[in-house]
């Protein structure tokens, strides 16, 4: 064997050790994305099962407000149904798209039963209606901290993806961008509160 050949096999062998880490990497974050993909569904599974009991107990005070506790149960039932579905393909950008579209109803119609609540004295002294709106509380406080996490494993995933040499590896065996998911509230709801005097 020539010292060119070997040269050459040396080099292939390099080549070769070095697709297979790189394609291992990208499995790895693919999987991390998948874990925090799975957080998240705990926490809206969690949001969910808290919807129906809040909406029984305001429903005792809240009687002239049908119209409001119907919108939060029937958004619910849309956001559970996004969810399945972002569950079912969560590499899908339409689908997480549906996800936060359908939370970002719930978590408003949530918010005006919560300001309905403030007009009825007696429901806001409900110590169940306090115990599961602190809940509520804790929930979307989770459920921000992991939307952040799989946010930050799909940038890294797709920055590994995206970066040459990597990129060979990624394109050749169909490793496509993972799409990002939008924060579940409307961009009012984001917006800085404004002060006027």
């Amino acid at each position: 064997m020539s010292m060119t050949a070997g040269m050459i096999a040396v080099g292939v062998a390099a080549a070769v050790v070095w697709a297979i880490t790189a394609y291992n990497r990208l499995v790895q974050l693919r999987n991390r994305i998948a874990n925090a993909f799975g957080q998240i569904d705990v926490q809206l599974k969690r949001r969910h099962d808290l919807v129906p009991n809040l909406v029984e107990v305001a429903r005792g005070y809240l009687q002239h407000e049908a119209a409001t506790l119907e919108a939060v149960v029937q958004a619910r039932g849309l956001a559970q149904g996004a969810a399945a579905a972002a569950r079912s393909a969560p590499n899908s950008a339409a689908r997480l798209g549906d996800l936060a579209m359908a939370e970002g109803a719930l978590g408003g119609s949530l918010g005006r039963l919560m300001a309905v609540a403030e007009s009825y004295p007696d429901l806001k002294a409900d110590a169940t209606m306090r115990a599961l709106s602190e809940e509520l509380t804790s929930t979307e406080n989770r459920l921000g901290f992991a939307r952040q996490a799989y946010n930050d494993g799909v940038l890294e995933f797709n920055n590994d993806a995206a970066q040459f040499p990597t990129l060979i590896v990624a394109r050749l065996l169909g490793f496509a961008p993972a799409p990002m998911l939008e924060a579940t509230r409307s961009e009012a709801e984001r917006a800085a509160p404004r002060v006027q005097f």
